[in-house]
């Protein structure tokens, strides 16, 4: 990392505050920024942690008018459910602001009239879409039509949330006004645009010269936009919500949300510095500031390539040294969609696993999507708590926090000579806080969680490896070396694990009567002196059982099927028939007096059917529904002058009528009462 930093500057992507944050939310962003900022402050660096509620926006609009209240309402709501989950998590953000403060405003406005009245706008008339009924000009998403892609009927102007195609208004089949329903007339309006292609080629200096140390998947995003050539954007909308354009001839219009957001990181810096009594603009002025942002490989485009844009117009602000994005989690193999409730909601996990927050930063940590999505899975979920954090971390703790009570009531032994074993723990001990240390710089979050999950797993085998236990009885001054070491590494654990088990840290610092902070001392094997006692020991961590995790699993299967039913598509009509071809079909009331599986086929059952004329063979496609047992005795209903086709070598005399359920099930089509076999159907 470079030394000519004498402070940071670390911003955490605004959270939309249109709904609670999940679970892809925090394995992209928050916990990797929480991660590095904390470690920051343990190396005694000048941090200023920044984030807030994003408040701005059509979907916000959106969210109220389906929920009928007032967009205010929504960020209101939202804004204190992220907040609020966010602190108990432990994301220790200096100031967690929100767009819609005072602060924001003003903050927002001044930078656009600056850009505005230095030239840097290009002001376009262009033709949009309108709700004469509504009255006013309708934004990418309050147009709904027909998908041309997948026929999705409900599909929005920017994009199709059943096949995920990117859309255009202009695309949509049939489009139609989110407002009133009525079909939208283009209408001419005026906007300000940035134009990005004046910037290009100081953009390709500053990243694709300057950056070449960013991330792949950043480094390669910005490239292939800059390659593909940029061009002028909107920085306004027409829109009642958000922050009026601050310019003469501008009514009815604001800024867009994409222009105010990241701004957003300079309003919240103000609003700390201002607590503070201290001056915000080194934070975002000097150029021995280092600026980093986390975000979503999503939102690479409007960090790297837009807000920088923006901030070199106004020539007065740093530029982001690094922006580690990270790409998605996807949830039990599927993508992650809010709009479908197919998510793992921070809010809910904190009420339904109280106390599991370390074990959440873990696992998010240690399965973060870092350099491809990855996937969360409610059983590695319980198997890395229960065979990593219990069996690994949580044990090595535990047997030397016991085993020093057991055998000398809880005051930390002296230590004696150094074998082979204490050396190479030793060894350990010392290398660990430098490699740690690398691997987050690096912003290699799983590799910097693994070597600090290696220490804890060299202090286990050390244990296992020497079995005080066993030496107590022939060798007790071995005996004292070994504890001595093992809470020697312990108390390193509760130092270097702060970043990411900040719970757990406060917890161990506790049990060993263990005040020190910092990394000034990691790595050293006397960070606690001979004769220093102990408190009683805890667990760390405690084993997830089965039943918790199946509950969870349980709740994501409503949800799908919950989904399938609301998203199935109801067949379109068949071609129209007469009254005559209807008639043709002899439908009859029977019973089926026997089933059998057909040998070789997995979906064909056999079944003899008294149809009241006859009793025939008949096979159905029901033996992935249906057992055999509950098919026998059953009333259905027989299409009985079809005409016989053989399949599997069996001739099949009719068809069992089924009618097919939202979720793929089949139902039988037969009377509510019994009733004569024979009887027809009409």
């Amino acid at each position: 990392m470079p030394h000519k930093f004498k402070r940071y500057t670390i911003t955490a992507a605004l959270p939309y505050a249109n709904g609670p944050v999940h679970i892809g939310h925090l394995a992209g962003v928050y916990v990797p920024a929480d991660i590095y900022v904390r470690y920051l402050r343990n190396t005694n660096k000048d941090v200023a942690f920044v984030c807030g509620s994003d408040e701005h926006g059509v979907a916000i609009t959106l969210r109220a008018r389906k929920e009928g209240v007032t967009p205010q309402q929504i960020v209101d709501k939202y804004h204190a459910i992220i907040k609020s989950s966010f602190e108990k998590l432990g994301i220790s953000f200096d100031v967690y602001s929100r767009t819609s403060a005072k602060i924001h405003h003003e903050t927002s406005s001044e930078l656009f009239k600056n850009l505005y009245d230095n030239g840097e706008f290009e002001e376009k008339t262009s033709s949009q879409y309108y709700d004469d009924e509504a009255g006013q000009f309708l934004a990418d998403r309050y147009i709904i039509g027909t998908c041309p892609n997948c026929s999705y009927d409900q599909a929005y102007g920017d994009q199709c949330e059943r096949c995920g195609t990117s859309l255009s208004p202009d695309e949509l089949i049939n489009p139609k006004s989110a407002l009133s329903g009525a079909t939208p007339v283009k209408k001419e309006t005026k906007h300000w645009f940035l134009p990005m292609q004046d910037y290009e080629p100081w953009l390709r200096k500053y990243i694709l010269e300057g950056h070449k140390e960013w991330k792949a998947n950043v480094y390669g995003q910005c490239k292939s936009w800059l390659d593909t050539g940029l061009r002028s954007r909107a920085m306004t909308r027409d829109l009642d919500w958000g922050i009026p354009v601050p310019v003469a001839g501008a009514e009815g219009k604001v800024l867009y949300v994409w222009f105010d957001a990241p701004i957003g990181y300079i309003s919240a810096t103000k609003e700390w510095a201002e607590r503070k009594g201290i001056d915000w603009e080194p934070y975002w002025k000097d150029e021995e500031t280092r600026l980093i942002h986390f975000i979503g490989k999503d939102n690479i485009v409007f960090h790297c390539i837009i807000f920088p844009s923006i901030l070199k117009a106004d020539g007065d602000f740093v530029l982001p040294d690094n922006v580690p994005a990270n790409e998605f989690l996807n949830l039990e193999g599927d993508k992650i969609r809010t709009s479908m409730n197919w998510a793992v909601w921070l809010h809910e996990y904190l009420e339904e696993l109280p106390g599991k927050e370390d074990v959440l930063r873990y696992v998010l940590c240690a399965n973060a999507p870092e350099t491809k999505d990855n996937d969360f899975t409610w059983k590695d979920f319980q198997a890395r708590n229960n065979n990593e954090l219990v069996a690994i971390y949580g044990n090595f703790v535990n047997r030397a926090l016991v085993l020093t009570q057991k055998y000398f009531d809880g005051a930390l032994p002296e230590v004696g000579e150094l074998f082979d074993a204490e050396k190479e723990i030793i060894s350990r001990l010392t290398v660990a806080p430098q490699k740690i240390a690398e691997a987050l710089e690096s912003f290699k979050f799983r590799e910097a969680l693994s070597e600090f999950m290696d220490l804890a797993r060299a202090g286990n085998k050390y244990l296992a490896d020497t079995e005080p236990w066993k030496l107590i009885k022939t060798d007790p001054e071995r005996v004292k070396t070994i504890l001595n070491l093992a809470l020697q590494v312990a108390a390193n654990l509760s130092l270097l694990g702060e970043p990411f088990l900040p719970n757990t840290s406060v917890k161990l610092k506790s049990i060993l009567n263990f005040e020190g902070s910092g990394w000034e001392k990691v790595g050293s094997d006397d960070l606690l002196s001979a004769g220093h006692s102990i408190d009683k020991p805890e667990l760390l961590f405690e084993k997830i059982e089965d039943e918790v995790i199946e509950k969870q699993i349980e709740k994501l299967e409503k949800t799908k099927l919950e989904n399938e039913a609301t998203n199935s598509k109801v067949a379109p009509v068949k071609e129209v028939i007469n009254y005559d071809d209807f008639i043709k079909m002899d439908m009859r009331i029977s019973t089926i007096l026997d089933a059998e599986a057909v040998s070789k086929s997995k979906k064909l059952l056999k079944l003899t059917v008294d149809t009241g004329i006859d009793t025939r063979t008949i096979l159905s496609g029901i033996a992935q529904h249906f057992s055999v047992e509950e098919v026998i005795g059953r009333q259905v209903c027989v299409l009985v002058n079809l005409a016989p086709r053989k399949m599997m070598g069996i001739e099949s005399e009719g068809m069992i009528l089924m009618a097919e359920n939202s979720d793929g099930s089949l139902k039988f089509i037969a009377p509510p009462v019994a009733i004569d076999n024979g009887s027809t159907v009409s």
